[in-house]
């Protein structure tokens, strides 16, 4: 009996080192006056990786950058002249596709990131 609570123990203990989140998390802010965007790859959670976007859409130039979207596989950003669209995915076919099919006024994808 003792060594089933041992091993019982040692499993507990093992899987609550093994509970953290397994994907790093990704984020894309975007200023749409500018045609600015920021997109963030590998923050530990969801407040770091907003951060991190909305800090990359200002150092390229964005004066009016709001978060758009949180991703934790691959993110993307598509523009035209007046319009943006953000998708996600598992994999960066996905998250280009959905970026277009979001923006839908003849839009190119600009920025396509997925976590490591």
């Amino acid at each position: 009996m003792k060594k089933i609570v041992y091993l019982l123990v040692l499993v507990l203990i093992a899987s609550v080192g093994y509970s953290e989140k397994v994907f790093a998390t990704g984020a894309i802010a975007i200023s749409e006056e500018e045609e600015m965007y920021g997109v963030c790859t590998g923050a530990d959670d969801k407040d770091t990786a907003k951060a991190c976007a909305m800090k990359a859409c200002k150092n390229h130039g964005g004066t009016e950058c709001k978060f758009r979207v949180w991703f934790e596989s691959c993110g993307a950003v598509a523009m035209s002249t007046k319009y943006f669209g953000v998708g996600w995915g598992a994999d960066k076919e996905t998250a280009d596709e959905k970026a277009i099919e979001n923006c839908d006024h003849n839009c190119v994808v600009v920025a396509s990131e997925c976590e490591k």
